[in-house]
C-alpha cells in the first residue's frame, strides 16, 4: 500500500488549521454524503457526478463479465486495441498501459490511444494495426465527442476495406453513457457491444468506472486487483476518520491551503516507470480547479532543476515505486532531498507497486474534491471547455462556406522572448504543440522547458492538441492570468480525408487550433502562435536557442 511523508517546512502549522477547520465543518461527512453545497448552492453538475465516492464497491460485480469479454476477444485472435477516446475517456487508459499494462505477458493484445486529430499521428496509428484484427473501443460520456466520432468513421472504413469475410461492427465497441448518439450508433452498426456506464460520474473522475476497466481488461490488465487497492483507500478516506489520518482528505488540504498562499504550481516528480500519470492528474487538477480566475496548474514531466531556479509558487509531490533503484529514481530522491532543505513544501507518496495506481486514482479524485471546497471552486463542471469548442465549430462552418480556414496570425521567436522577458513572478509558461508525440518531439519541447526555468525562473507544462483542449484547456482559459502560451502547428504534409465528413483531418485539427487561439486572445492572454517550418523537432530546438 502507498506511504506517505509530508515535508511542509513552515506551512505545517496552517495545513494543521485547515484540517481541523474541515473536520469542524464535517467536510468529509459531508462529501460522502453528496452535500453539493460544499461547493455551490446549485446541485446542477454535482448532485449527478459523485458516483466516484463508491465506485470501487459498487462496479466489483462488472469485472467477471468484462474478463469473460477479454478472453473472448483475445480468442479471436485480435492482436491490438485502439482506443479512441478524448480527455477523461483516454487518459486514465492510457496511464493504465503505460504503468501496469507495460508488464503484462505478451498473449494480450496491446494497446494504442488515439486521441489527436493531427493527420501523421492518425496515419502511425493506422500503419501499426492491421485494422481487420484490430479492436476499436470508441469511449465517449456524451456521445457526441467530436474527435471520437470522426475517428470511427475514418477506422470503419479501412477495416470495411480489410475484412474479406465477417461483420465489420464486431471489430468495434462503444463505452458511454445511456442512450446517448454513440449508443445509438452501436445499435444501427450492429457493435460487438455498447457498455454502458453509471451516468453519475464526470468524465474526469471516471477512471476505476467502464471507461477505465474496459481497455484496462482488454489489455491482460487484473482489473479486480486494482480496483481493490482503490476500495482499500477508500476505506482509508471513510468521513468517520479525523482529516489527519484521511490520506485523501490531507492531500486535499495541502492542495488546497498551499495554493491560497500562492503556491499555486503543483509539480509532480514521478519515478520512471510510473511518469505516465502526470497525463491524468493534469486533467484532473487543471479542469477541476482551473476556473474562475484561480486554480491550481499542475506541472508534469518537467526538467528538474537546483532549488534556486524555483520560486516560491512551488508544491513539490514526488510519487516514488518503492522498487524503483533506477539512477533516475536515486537522482529525484536527491533533488526532492535538496529541495527540502531548502524549504520548498515537498510530500512524498510511495508506491509498493504499480497496481497501487488504483489507490492514487482514488486519493487524488478525493484530494481534488476537498481542494475545490477550500480554493471555492466547482470541481465537477468545465465552463470554458465549451468556448473553445463552439469557436472550433465555427472555424468549420466558415470553412464549408468559403473553402479555406481563415488565415492564422502567426508570430516569431522574438514574441515569446519578449513576453518571457517580462514575465513575473508566479507566471507560467505552457506549451501546446499541435505536432505528432514522437521522441525527437518529446525531447525538443523538453529542453526547451528546460531553457524557460534556467533562464527565466518559471514553471513550465507542455501539452498535445488537441489531447490538451479536453484537460489543462480549462485552466488555459478559466484559470488565472499568470500564463504564457506557446501555440505551435504546423503545415500538413499528407492530410487524411474523414470518410462522409465535410473537411479533412487536417482541416480539423487547424480548426481547432484556431479556435483555442481566438478563445485565449478573445480573453486577453498571452499568447505567441508559431508555424513550424521544416522538421518541427528541428524548429522547436531553435527556438530554445534563441531563448
Amino acid at each position: 500500500m502507498t506511504t506517505d511523508r509530508y515535508h511542509l517546512g513552515d506551512y505545517a502549522p496552517l495545513v494543521s488549521r485547515i484540517a481541523s477547520h474541515l473536520d469542524a465543518e464535517s467536510v468529509p461527512a459531508r462529501l460522502s454524503s453528496h452535500d453539493h453545497t460544499l461547493w455551490s448552492d446549485s446541485p446542477a453538475e454535482i448532485a449527478d457526478r459523485l458516483a466516484w465516492l463508491t465506485l470501487p464497491t459498487d462496479i466489483q460485480g462488472q469485472i467477471d463479465p468484462l474478463t469473460k469479454f477479454a478472453a473472448t476477444v483475445r480468442s479471436e485472435g485480435y492482436r491490438h486495441i485502439v482506443l479512441l477516446g478524448m480527455g477523461g475517456s483516454s487518459l486514465g487508459p492510457e496511464v493504465i498501459r503505460q504503468v501496469i499494462a507495460s508488464s503484462v505477458n505478451g498473449v494480450h493484445p496491446d494497446m494504442l490511444t488515439l486521441d489527436s486529430t493531427v493527420p501523421s499521428w492518425v496515419s502511425a496509428t493506422s500503419a501499426a494495426i492491421d485494422p481487420a484484427r484490430t479492436l476499436f473501443v470508441i469511449s465517449s460520456k456524451s456521445g457526441t465527442t467530436t474527435e471520437p466520432l470522426a475517428f470511427y468513421a475514418y477506422f470503419r472504413r479501412l477495416v470495411e476495406s480489410s475484412l474479406q469475410n465477417g461483420h465489420p461492427g464486431d471489430n468495434f465497441v462503444a463505452v458511454t453513457d445511456p442512450e446517448t448518439p454513440l449508443a445509438q450508433l452501436a445499435r444501427s452498426d450492429n457493435f460487438r457491444h455498447a457498455f454502458i456506464n453509471d451516468p453519475n460520474i464526470g468524465g474526469r473522475y471516471s477512471v476505476l468506472s467502464l471507461f477505465g476497466l474496459v481497455p484496462a481488461t482488454l489489455m491482460g490488465v487484473d482489473s479486480r486487483q486494482l480496483l481493490s487497492r482503490a476500495e482499500s483507500m477508500r476505506r482509508q478516506c471513510l468521513p468517520t476518520l479525523p482529516t489527519a489520518d484521511n490520506p485523501g482528505a490531507w492531500l486535499g488540504a495541502t492542495i488546497g491551503a498551499l495554493a491560497k498562499q500562492g503556491r499555486d504550481k503543483l509539480t509532480l516528480v514521478a519515478s520512471p516507470r510510473i511518469a505516465g500519470f502526470g497525463l491524468w492528474v493534469e486533467q484532473l487538477l487543471a479542469e477541476s480547479a482551473g476556473k474562475n480566475g484561480t486554480g491550481i496548474i499542475p506541472v508534469a514531466a518537467e526538467p528538474l532543476e537546483t532549488p534556486d531556479h524555483y520560486g516560491a509558487d512551488r508544491l513539490f509531490v514526488q510519487l516514488r515505486l518503492a522498487d524503483d533503484d533506477s539512477a533516475p529514481a536515486a537522482a529525484e530522491d536527491r533533488a526532492m532531498e535538496k529541495l527540502i532543505a531548502a524549504g520548498h513544501p515537498v510530500v512524498r507518496l510511495e508506491m509498493s507497486d504499480a497496481y497501487d495506481l488504483g489507490a492514487e486514482f482514488y486519493r487524488w479524485e478525493y484530494a481534488t474534491a476537498i481542494a475545490g471546497h477550500i480554493l471555492g471552486i466547482h470541481p465537477f463542471d468545465q465552463p470554458d471547455v465549451q468556448g473553445a469548442k463552439d469557436r472550433t465549430v465555427s472555424v468549420l462552418d466558415r470553412y464549408q462556406g468559403e473553402g479555406q480556414l481563415p488565415q492564422m496570425k502567426t508570430d516569431d521567436v522574438g514574441s515569446l522572448a519578449h513576453l518571457l522577458a517580462a514575465s513575473n513572478a508566479g507566471d507560467y509558461l505552457a506549451v501546446m504543440a499541435y505536432l505528432p508525440d514522437s521522441p525527437v518531439i518529446a525531447d525538443a519541447i523538453y529542453r526547451l522547458r528546460r531553457r524557460a526555468i534556467e533562464n527565466y525562473g518559471i514553471a513550465t507544462t507542455a501539452g498535445y492538441g488537441p489531447r490538451f483542449l479536453h484537460s489543462t484547456g480549462q485552466l488555459h482559459k478559466g484559470g488565472p492570468n499568470t500564463g504564457i502560451f506557446l501555440q505551435l502547428t504546423q503545415e500538413h504534409a499528407h492530410d487524411i480525408e474523414i470518410p462522409g465528413w465535410p473537411f479533412s483531418f487536417g482541416i480539423l485539427a487547424d480548426a481547432q487550433a484556431l479556435g483555442d487561439l481566438q478563445a485565449l486572445r478573445e480573453l486577453d492572454r498571452r499568447i505567441v502562435s508559431i508555424r513550424l517550418a521544416g522538421d518541427p523537432a528541428d524548429a522547436i530546438n531553435r527556438i530554445a536557442d534563441t531563448l
